[in-house]
């Protein structure tokens, strides 16, 4: 060898040294970038890009393992074909040559972690390449993939992070949850022994408001089922207490009934205490803020499971005390001595010293079962009115204390019931028990004057009904009918074959004292119309209207005639 050849390849060495350090040099700037921060995409991309900087070779493309998967990364990278796909599904994550067509050498270079392939860097050349370029290529695929186990890493850390915070997250939000969990259930319990504490104690009505008002601080109203107030617990209870429209209060009521939960009606929370279905009562909380929430709500609900158990115990003592007033009722009006009378209603409740009326009820279409003398006994409690109360013979009655309002008891029983088709009869006066009997009597005659006559729905009273007492009870009207045929007879027989209104202008004429001007009057005729009715009525009946026995008797019967429903 020539010294000038020795030199020549010295010169080579310094030359192919000085390349292969930047060579590596570049790749260790590669690396450096490959772990800055970047997906592994963008990893593989650099890859991809920095292959024809290390040797006269192309990338083909990059494969990442994804749940056992090649996929092809980055999508879309130019040379990547289904043909390499196939053949690097062969290599089972190991390294070696793979075809590529229309070039003499391919190789896929595996990418290996500690955690094993993790995919392929795929290479090819127009020729075989030097050892030197294959190693940096090798060492590029190292390179990338330990960039790759990087990004991996940190998007796992990522994930850890995110799912971290996720389960802080959730757990925050079931601690939250729990806590108000616990604070709902402490509540609760503070009902359950608040209200077990109540009932121990007695369970009244007014014990139980008094518990609601303690667990809430909202003042509490119990109202029976009509509106009216039987226990109050806290503040500024209103004097007097506002009794509700009836229509109005049974339509809430239904609504109320139709819901689950407790209904708002202004400042007015209501809850329903019902027992096998039957409303018996309501629970109200006075909220003018509207702030309770689903506590009192809670509080409501429970507080009425209570209030219907304490209700339907005093309506199951009501009901006995009934039984035993409808069978003092019926002694009292068949007849008993008074010091018994006195002593069985005391044990009732009710005080028969003092004037007492007999009042008899019955509604047209209505039987005198328990729901119908129920109804007549809310109707005269709703008066206030003091009195046994009974079922018998097809109607309802009372033995009432004091002077009755029997007007107002019709008009309730009509709002009860919603049909006005109904009677009252009320007996006369009578201060000892043994007086019952004839009262009863008297309101049974009265009830049945009402019946018969014209306008059949309304009271009647015995002591109002004057001549009227002629009719006996029983609906024996036979001698009566011939008292009224024997002095109305041949009128009320012109009348019916002229249609004329003799009979009725003649009932008028006495009602109004024979005077001339109010007559001619009340039926709206005119006085010289009047007398010619005058006139034939004398002529048609055969009796002197100046006659004073003929003037009474025709007044009676007619009288008569128009209880009797103007027609014997």
């Amino acid at each position: 060898m020539t010294a000038t050849s020795g030199k020549s390849d010295r010169s080579r060495r310094k030359t192919w040294g000085r390349e292969h350090v930047a060579n590596l040099y570049s790749l260790f700037v590669l690396s450096m970038i490959m772990n800055d921060g970047r997906d592994e995409s963008d990893i593989l991309r650099l890859a991809l890009t920095s292959v024809a900087a290390v040797g006269p070779c192309r990338a083909e493309g990059g494969f990442l393992t994804v749940d056992e998967l090649l996929v092809p990364t980055p999508a879309g990278w130019p040379h990547a074909t289904s043909e390499i796909d196939d053949h690097l599904q062969h290599l089972r994550g190991r390294e070696g040559p793979i075809p590529v067509p229309g070039r003499e050498w391919g190789w896929a270079f595996a990418l290996h972690t500690r955690g094993g392939g993790i995919g392929y860097l795929v290479v090819s050349a127009p020729s075989r390449p030097t050892g030197d370029e294959f190693f940096l290529i090798h060492v590029l695929a190292q390179q990338t993939a330990a960039a790759l186990a990087n990004a991996r890493a940190r998007r796992r850390e990522r994930d850890h992070a995110r799912e971290l915070r996720r389960l802080n997250a959730d757990r925050a939000a079931v601690n939250v949850r729990l806590a108000n969990t616990i604070s709902e259930l402490e509540y609760q319990r503070s009902v359950h022994e608040v209200l077990s504490q109540a009932a121990a104690g007695g369970g009244s009505v007014a014990g139980i408001a008094t518990a609601v008002y303690r667990l809430t601080g909202y003042p509490v109203a119990i109202e029976d089922r009509f509106g009216n107030l039987r226990a109050w617990a806290g503040p500024d209870c209103p004097d007097p207490y506002p009794k509700p429209d009836a229509a109005q209060h049974e339509e809430l009521l239904q609504e109320a009934a139709r819901r689950p939960l407790p209904v708002r009606v202004g400042e007015r929370l209501i809850a329903l205490a019902q027992h096998r279905g039957e409303v018996l009562g309501a629970m109200v909380l006075i909220d003018a803020a509207g702030s309770a929430g689903r506590q009192e709500e809670f509080t409501l609900d429970h507080a009425c499971t209570a209030l219907a158990l304490e209700l339907a115990h005093l309506r199951n003592i009501a009901e006995v005390e009934l039984r035993l007033r409808r069978e003092l009722v019926d002694d009292l009006i068949t007849g008993t001595d008074d010091e018994s009378a006195y002593a069985r209603a005391a044990a009732v409740g009710h005080d028969l010293h003092g004037p007492h009326y007999l009042i008899a009820v019955q509604w047209v279409g209505r039987a005198a079962d328990d729901a119908f003398v129920q109804a007549v006994g809310r109707a005269a409690a709703g008066l206030r009115m003091r009195s046994l109360l009974a079922g018998r013979s097809g109607m309802a009655v009372l033995v009432s204390e004091g002077r009755p309002r029997p007007e107002a008891l019709h008009q309730a029983m009509v709002r009860e019931l919603g049909s006005p088709s109904g009677s009252i009869g009320v007996g006369g006066r009578c201060d000892v028990p043994v007086q019952i009997p004839r009262s009863f009597q008297e309101a049974l005659r009265a009830l049945e004057v009402r019946q018969r006559s014209r306008s059949p729905n309304g009271t009647t009273a015995f002591d109002e009904l004057g001549l009227y007492r002629i009719l006996g009870p029983g609906g024996d009207y036979r001698e009566v009918d011939q008292f009224v045929r024997e002095w109305l007879g041949p009128l009320l027989d012109y009348d019916a074959a002229h249609h004329s209104d003799l009979a009725q202008t003649l009932s008028q004429y006495f009602e109004c004292g024979g005077n001339y001007d109010g007559t001619a009057a009340a039926l709206g005729i005119h006085r010289s119309t009047l007398r010619y009715r005058l006139q034939r009525i004398r002529d048609v009946s055969g009796s002197d209207l100046t006659d004073v026995d003929s003037r009474l008797n025709l007044h009676v019967a007619t009288r008569v005639w128009k209880v009797l429903g103007g027609s014997p």
